[in-house]
């Protein structure tokens, strides 16, 4: 099958990137469409590839892509539209809900009105309960298993039920990361002219901001989501060992999230809670509340991920800078939540063959790849030495990526401690951090509840 190439319109930074022909494995020819058997235990159609041959394609008739995604991020409609545009036979149809509700819903979802795709906080349940479609056929026959493993091994589940080995379960749109946002000009009014160094640094400005009469950080905490999530896990990754908490999120044996250096990384969290280095309406913020303030001007800081890289050079541009959270001592390891946007294909799929075509797409073709970039603010999913984009140097987003590659060099990768079972994040993170800035919680008594609720949901 010949797809004709078309270039994206409604962006100017694409119109940069070079026209090529549709990648080698979706110019394969179509395969026929999937069956309606059950397959493996999987209860839901059969991807066409399991039977072996080419990499499935989305063929030439109509298709329409279910999707289930999170709220308030564009990435995903941005790639649906360019593949429309290369595929015009292929449409989304797209339904969004917060974080929080696609983690509590997901298991109920996949089975009363699977989609194609969904966006997938946590992967290991679903898995074991038969929910998700196995893609390591996909992943042999599109070439997935040729890229570096560490791209695939957060999304692999075992039969014990644990992440990081095991057939492959979802893939990601591309690698994102927290860290800590600033305005420039507030930094400046406070002395900061470059990132800290320290912890203690990053204190002393955020005392600089308070006594600036300047919110030092809008940080949203409210409804179904503890923002405060994202503070607590850099804290942890400047006191302690990343791989000890990647072992708590994937289930391994013995693992806890309450250690010594947990318990440093939640009393520093408190220390600002008290100190007022957030704002007074921090429990009943969301995030696009905190997007607003920050863009307005209205905080020093905001503790986020590089998906809005993109959308702060378009909305703040040449304002913004990003750090990563900072060591205990100057030169420390350093570490930070890096995982792939997660998405997996449904076991009960009408489209499974389109849907992985699709993902394939988003990692091998160059346009993809570009609106990853420019629009995601974060690295690519893919090949080793496939392409990227050029990125001026003075935006965010070559300050996040810069920060995602040095975390990568000193192996200081974490997945977020809110995608350790599906339940943790809304039952447990969100309450008992709420809690804290309440007073009703303090940081052993949080560690000790996420702990309990951890095992209880386990079962261990």
């Amino acid at each position: 099958m010949t797809v004709s190439r078309r270039r994206g319109t409604t962006r100017t930074g694409l119109a940069a990137a070079t026209a090529l022909g549709l990648g080698t494995a979706l110019a394969l020819t179509a395969c026929s469409p999937p069956g309606s058997d059950p397959s493996g235990g999987q209860g839901g159609a059969e991807p066409s590839v399991a039977a072996g041959g080419s990499a499935p394609t989305c063929g030439s008739d109509d298709v329409v892509l279910s999707s289930y995604i999170e709220t308030g991020f564009p990435l995903f409609k941005a790639l649906a539209d360019e593949f429309t545009a290369q595929h015009p036979n292929v449409t989304f149809d797209i339904r969004e809900d917060q974080f929080a509700v696609l983690t509590q819903n997901a298991p109920r979802v996949m089975v009363d009105d699977p989609p194609d795709l969904m966006r997938l906080p946590q992967v290991s349940e679903l898995a074991a309960d038969g929910l998700l479609l196995d893609l390591d056929g996909y992943a042999e026959a599109f070439g997935w298993d040729q890229w570096p493993s560490s791209q695939l091994e957060q999304m692999r589940v075992d039969d014990e039920g644990r992440r990081g080995d095991g057939p492959l379960y979802a893939m990601g749109l591309n690698f994102s990361m927290t860290g800590v946002f600033y305005n420039k000009d507030l930094a400046g009014q406070i002395g900061m002219d470059g990132p800290p160094a320290t912890l203690d640094e990053l204190d002393a400005f955020l005392q600089e901001a308070k006594d600036a009469g300047l919110t030092p950080a809008a940080q949203f905490n409210g409804g179904a989501t503890g923002g405060l999530a994202f503070p607590l896990q850099g804290l942890m990754a400047s006191y302690g060992d990343p791989a000890e908490i990647n072992s708590w999120i994937y289930q391994q044996p013995d693992a806890t999230i309450d250690t010594p250096a947990g318990l440093e990384a939640a009393e520093h969290l408190q220390r600002w809670v008290d100190a007022g280095y957030f704002a007074d309406d921090i429990n009943s913020m969301d995030y696009s509340m905190m997007m607003s303030r920050f863009i307005e001007g209205r905080s020093v800081f905001m503790f986020n991920g590089d998906w809005e890289s993109g959308n702060l050079d378009e909305q703040m541009a040449g304002d913004v800078g990003f750090f990563l959270m900072p060591p205990v001592e100057e030169g420390g390891a350093i570490g930070a939540m890096s995982a792939p946007l997660t998405y997996g294909i449904s076991a009960q799929a009408e489209h499974p063959d389109c849907a992985a075509a699709f993902l394939d797409w988003i990692a091998t073709d160059d346009e993809a790849r570009t609106i990853a970039v420019e629009v995601g603010g974060s690295h690519p999913m893919g090949p080793a030495d496939a392409f990227m984009p050029d990125v001026d140097p003075d935006t965010v987003t070559a300050q996040t990526l810069e920060a995602g590659a040095a975390v990568g060099e000193n192996n200081g990768a974490m997945d977020f401690i809110a995608n350790a079972t599906g339940s943790i994040y809304a039952k447990s993170w969100t309450p008992n951090l709420q809690k804290l800035v309440a007073g009703e919680q303090d940081p052993a008594g949080l560690l000790s509840s996420v702990q309990s609720d951890y095992e209880n949901q386990i079962g261990g």
